[in-house]
């Protein structure tokens, strides 16, 4: 029974580590002379913190299929808005 039960558990493990590998990350213009470009996103907030941002940012270009992404524009104030490349 405990060996079912450590199986299970590093499967469910395993399926969660997947799906944050799995997420685009950020990566700075020298890495992604490396890359091929597939367009860009735009995200816009009142109230957030940046890393509130990022994660937003790699939540949309994981959805578009992207795998990295390289922030072109940010700007902050009372709202935060900031536009990246999306790379395969």
């Amino acid at each position: 029974m405990k060996t079912k039960l450590t199986i299970a558990a590093l499967s469910l493990f395993s399926v969660i580590s997947f799906g944050a590998n799995a997420a685009a990350h950020q990566v700075n213009s020298e890495q992604a002379q490396n890359m091929q470009s597939m367009g860009s996103i735009s995200v816009s907030q009142t109230g957030s913190a940046p890393m509130d941002m990022r994660q937003e940012l790699s939540q949309k270009a994981t959805k578009e299929g992207a795998s990295a992404y390289r922030i072109t524009e940010a700007r902050t104030g009372d709202t935060w808005h900031a536009t990246a490349e999306l790379y395969k």
